[in-house]
């Protein structure tokens, strides 16, 4: 069973919004950090954003501070992605984590969902 699956990436011009989701089957989902990262062919997968297991804690990286934020829902077992003003750099597959650990840095559990793919066009 599947522990982590993703939905809404898709394809969408400069400066639109997207909005993704995980959803988690794990009981043990409202305990736990939740991440996005994201990657693109060719390059490592890197880090975009962080919510500890209460969400009043986030974190995002650089690049997206300030159009990204991450929130989650634990009586769902969700988290989320809402991306706004995105720009074609952000063209990448995204992957939600689970259970990874925060200390002056992400490291990210041994949980990743399949995957979504984000497209944004100039």
């Amino acid at each position: 069973q599947r522990q982590l699956v993703e939905s809404g990436g898709g394809l969408v011009q400069a400066g639109g919004s997207l909005r993704l989701s995980c959803r988690a089957s794990s009981n043990t989902f409202p305990g736990l950090a939740m991440a996005w990262f994201r990657q693109v062919p060719g390059k490592e997968r890197e880090f975009t954003a962080y919510i500890n297991w209460s969400g009043e804690s986030t974190l995002y990286a650089d690049s997206v501070k300030g159009r990204f934020t991450i929130s989650r829902d634990n009586a769902k077992n969700t988290v989320t992605l809402q991306m706004n003003n995105l720009k074609p750099e952000d063209t990448a597959v995204y992957y939600c984590n689970m259970g990874g650990t925060y200390s002056g840095g992400y490291s990210p559990g041994i949980y990743w969902g399949q995957g979504t793919q984000v497209a944004v066009s100039s």
